[in-house]
């Protein structure tokens, strides 16, 4: 399974990425460990992405500012981020110009001959390029894979003597490359033109979050330079709101539009998240899948015994050998029992469908909770995102509020665009609303609340029971294969839910109660499929008489 974010100009003929693969190829040999001093031969897929991150717009401008690269732990991402950091510090990095073609890069007796049209490359003035790590102890992988190519590898004579040290490394013309940590001295005033944070799901404390967002900063300094940064991670831990988390969520909104101007790459690779790990031989096929083609390099049976091992907790094995975010302890559905019922699955007007609504209209220091209306089709209970509203970040969100009105139209589209059923609403701060709802549709639904109420399905006061009762419902079907989903705002709002246990039950509750990770889709299609249930006990799924139309 992959998701990448790529920009909508991204075109990897129009890349520095073919002159830096034969760069790396060519000058780059492997780090610290079994093959250190090898030639690199890089696999297609990580020479894929350093077409990907080194692809340009139509002037010649890099297209990303930063880039995200998450795989499963042993894939050798770090080395990676090395041997970009070598071909930032002594490579023709930037563009110079389109090639006629039949000119060259020459280096250390080595040619490489432009093709018509292929963006040539040229070096970066003074590159002073910073390789972040998490522990004062260690300089980190990256910075260790390129500090054993400038004194050991092939390009050890660029260097005069004592240039590299295990604390800095002084680059010929000027420049530097430096590893840094939290406890190190301050790195704001930097003018960085490049920065490695490796391993981004680690940095959740304060001060490693202060490290990085300063860095991030200074890479705006110097605009010549086209300064970007790279961060390589295993998959998170979600709810630590680690770096590698909150880069995440940044791409999963490039994905829904709600946010503009991001110069993003993000890809993440993972297994399926219905491998069974019970299963040998969906263990086997699972780790094929994560490590692609670099699993024929990989200990496959020995990574297998590892899971099997008691003494390994399963959540760790998903994490750090398939890569799949694990919740935590507290969550209410784990990301790999929810992504396993995800399906794509058309909507076809006319069909059966019931509808959960979770409204909010409260500003929470600042930050207004979300509003969400969820449908459900009654024949197999497929859950889809109608509209989900939420506040933007930056600017854009400063004074938002609610769209009342347009919330009530999209009600209402919903009621003229499919035979609806059922709709169960919590009305806490709708209750004028619903109360119109009631009186337009009320009459016509075939499950309702209550002959009083037909919409209202209150989720607080003295309903605690049938809360529990509906949650745990839905969590049933979740684990039992019984719904499918599909929704990026439907998925991280389920994915936030944290299961509370009072009296009664488990309920659920953000992490705190002002936390920006928001729930209210979640609610809205607990409702949704607690309709949808009401509606098959009484028999009201039928077979619908009308021809389809697609809707667009």
């Amino acid at each position: 399974m992959r998701e990448r974010v790529y920009s909508p100009e991204h075109d990897r003929t129009n890349s520095l990425g073919w002159l830096a693969i034969w760069w790396i190829e060519t000058f780059c040999v492997h780090g610290p460990g079994d093959v250190q001093g090898q030639a690199v031969e890089l696999d297609d897929e990580f020479a894929a992405f350093i077409l990907d991150v080194y692809a340009l717009n139509k002037h010649g401008r890099r297209l990303y500012d930063s880039a995200f690269l998450s795989r499963a732990k042993g894939r050798a991402k770090s080395e990676l981020a090395g041997f970009i950091t070598l071909f930032e510090a002594i490579g023709p990095a930037r563009f110079a110009g389109y090639a006629e073609g039949g000119e060259y890069y020459e280096y250390a007796d080595q040619r490489y001959t432009y093709a018509a049209g292929e963006a040539m490359g040229q070096e970066i003035t003074a590159p002073f390029i910073r390789c972040l790590a998490t522990e004062e102890s260690q300089a980190g992988n990256t910075y260790d894979n390129v500090y054993f190519n400038l004194t050991e590898g092939p390009l050890a004579h660029t260097l005069p003597r004592d240039a590299a040290g295990l604390t800095r490394i002084y680059l010929p013309g000027g420049g530097e490359i430096v590893p840094s940590t939290a406890s190190s001295s301050s790195k704001d005033g930097g003018k960085e033109t490049f920065s490695v944070m490796d391993e981004t799901h680690l940095y959740v404390r304060p001060d490693l979050k202060r490290m990085y967002a300063t860095v991030r900063r200074n890479l705006a300094k110097r605009k010549g330079a086209e300064p970007w940064s790279l961060e390589t991670s295993t998959m998170y831990m979600p709810g630590e709101n680690s770096v590698a988390e909150e880069t995440h969520n940044l791409a999963k909104k490039i994905l829904e539009g709600k946010t503009k101007r991001q110069r993003l790459l993000f890809d993440h690779r993972q297994a399926d998240p219905d491998t069974d790990l019970a299963n040998e031989d969906e263990l086997r096929k699972g780790l094929q899948e994560t490590y692609g083609p670099f699993s024929e390099v990989m200990d496959i049976d020995r990574i297998i015994s590892e899971i099997f091992d008691t003494r390994n907790d399963p959540q760790d094995s998903r994490r750090y050998y398939f890569n799949q975010p694990t919740s935590s302890k507290d969550a209410f559905l784990s990301a790999p029992e929810w992504n396993a019922c995800h399906a794509t699955k058309a909507i076809e007007k006319g069909e059966e469908i019931t509808l959960g609504f979770d409204g909010s209209r409260k500003r929470s220091r600042g930050v207004t909770d979300a509003t969400a209306l969820i449908g459900c089709r009654v024949s197999d209970g497929h859950l889809f995102e109608i509209r989900v509203w939420e506040q933007p970040e930056g600017p854009a969100g400063e004074g938002w509020e609610i769209p009342t009105a347009e919330v009530d139209h999209e009600v209402r589209q919903a009621f003229e665009t499919y035979n609806v059923v059922g709709m169960f609403a919590d009305p806490a701060k709708w209750e004028s609303y619903i109360a119109v709802w009631e009186s337009e549709y009320g009459k016509k639904l075939k499950v309702k609340s209550s002959q009083q109420h037909p919409i209202e399905w209150w989720m607080t006061g003295n309903r605690s029971y049938l809360v529990v009762r509906a949650l745990e419902q839905f969590q049933n079907a979740v684990l039992d294969r019984e719904l499918s989903h599909e929704g990026l705002a439907l998925t991280r709002h389920v994915l936030n839910a944290r299961r509370r246990i009072g009296r009664s039950g488990v309920s659920i509750a953000k992490e705190h109660p002002d936390s920006p990770n928001k729930i209210d889709a979640a609610v809205a299609a607990v409702l949704a499929f607690q309709c949808r249930l009401q509606a098959l006990s009484k028999g009201e799924a039928t077979k619908s008489t009308f021809v389809p139309r697609r809707i667009r």
